[in-house]
């Protein structure tokens, strides 16, 4: 597996309520791995709360309300997922290509964990993952794109044991 850079730092957010970084980092590696990345990536992972993400939600999309989970990929992709060409994007500095941010509601992920009745884990490794494939152009805004999408998260969800 290559070793990827992913930076998850915590705002204003209270201990109790903070979100595993280790396990987001881990969820970042193996889901880039399973989706064929063969170069070193930087991903920034931002773990906050309801109110900042709302902030930002409302800023960039234009949507004045919460979510779970945001995306903001450094590149657009005409076909979803890893290419080779993704090579050309590494940063001289780094030796790294930067993919781009997600921003997680450490909130409402853990009021989504017991919505869903899972573990705080399993929210937090399933959103990581659904951002990593919109970090590589995925999305499911409609049923053929969202079937794919949602085979690749379960695909990922099983290599790292929360599905069977």
């Amino acid at each position: 597996m290559i070793k990827h850079k992913v930076i998850a730092r915590h705002k204003l957010v209270k201990t109790r309520g903070r979100l595993h970084a280790l396990l987001i980092k881990n969820c970042v590696d193996v889901a880039l791995d399973c989706l064929g990345a063969d170069a070193p990536c930087e991903v920034s992972v931002l773990i906050t709360g309801d109110r900042i993400v709302q902030k930002i939600n409302k800023e960039f999309r234009g949507i004045d309300r919460t979510t779970d989970v945001l995306s903001f990929p450094m590149h657009e992709f005409s076909i979803p997922g890893w290419t080779r060409r993704m090579r050309h994007e590494t940063d001289p500095e780094s030796g790294l290509i930067p993919l781009g941010e997600i921003v997680l509601s450490a909130e409402k992920v853990a009021r989504q964990a017991r919505k869903f009745r899972h573990s705080l884990e399993q929210e937090t490794a399933y959103l990581t993952i659904h951002s990593v494939l919109h970090l590589l152009g995925y999305d499911h805004m409609d049923a053929a794109r969202k079937k794919q999408m949602r085979a690749y998260e379960n695909l990922i969800m099983r290599e790292l044991g929360f599905l069977k």
